[in-house]
C-alpha cells in the first residue's frame, strides 16, 4: 500500500467492513489507540451502523503526558525512543488492552506531516501495532508518501487491513 494510491473513502469502508464482520463473528469487542490519525481509525470503525456491538473505545493521544496516563507508555521509553517508535506503538496497543474489555487493539504513532519530521523520521514514517488478547503484540514500520491527508489516509488503510490480518491469523 505504500506505494499504491491514497485510499478512497469507499476503499476505507470496505476494509472497515471486512473489520467489523470479523470481530462480530469472534464475539470480541474492539479498541483502537491513534497517535497521528487522531481518531481516524474509531471512526471509519464506527461510521458502521451496529458497530457499538464490536466496538469498545477509542483513545487519541498526541502529548506524551495523555500516552503515559491514558495508555501506560512507559516515560522511560519516550524518553529514549520517542513517541514514534516500535516500543511506543507496542506499548499503546498493549496498554489498549489492559484498559478496555476488549478482545483486539490497534494503536498508530507516526509523523503526518508537513513539518515533525527528521533525518532519522521523516514524515510519512509511522508505526502500526496490533494486538490480541491473550497473545503477542507485533508491529510494523511504514514509509508513506504524500501530505498530511495522504499519510494519514495510508495508515487507516494499513491499520485495518492489519487488523484484519491479526482476526483472520
Amino acid at each position: 500500500m505504500e506505494s499504491s494510491s491514497v485510499p478512497t473513502d469507499a476503499e476505507l469502508h470496505a476494509l472497515a467492513q471486512a473489520v467489523a464482520e470479523e470481530t462480530l463473528r469472534q464475539r470480541l469487542m474492539l479498541v483502537t489507540a491513534e497517535s497521528c490519525t487522531g481518531g481516524w481509525i474509531a471512526k471509519t470503525l464506527t461510521d458502521l451502523p451496529g458497530s457499538s456491538a464490536w466496538f469498545d473505545a477509542g483513545v487519541v493521544t498526541y502529548s506524551y503526558e495523555a500516552k503515559q496516563a491514558l495508555l501506560g507508555v512507559d516515560p522511560r521509553t519516550l524518553e529514549h525512543v520517542g513517541a514514534v517508535s516500535e516500543e511506543t506503538a507496542l506499548e499503546m496497543v498493549s496498554g489498549a488492552l489492559a484498559r478496555f474489555g476488549a478482545g483486539v487493539a490497534v494503536a498508530v504513532t507516526g509523523i503526518a506531516g508537513p513539518s515533525g519530521g527528521t533525518p532519522d523520521k521523516p514524515v510519512g514514517t509511522v508505526w502500526i501495532a496490533w494486538k490480541r488478547r491473550g497473545g503477542y503484540a507485533h508491529a510494523q514500520l511504514f514509509h508513506f508518501a504524500g501530505d498530511r491527508e495522504a499519510v494519514r489516509r495510508r495508515t487507516v488503510a494499513a491499520a485495518l487491513a492489519g487488523l484484519r490480518k491479526t482476526l483472520t491469523a
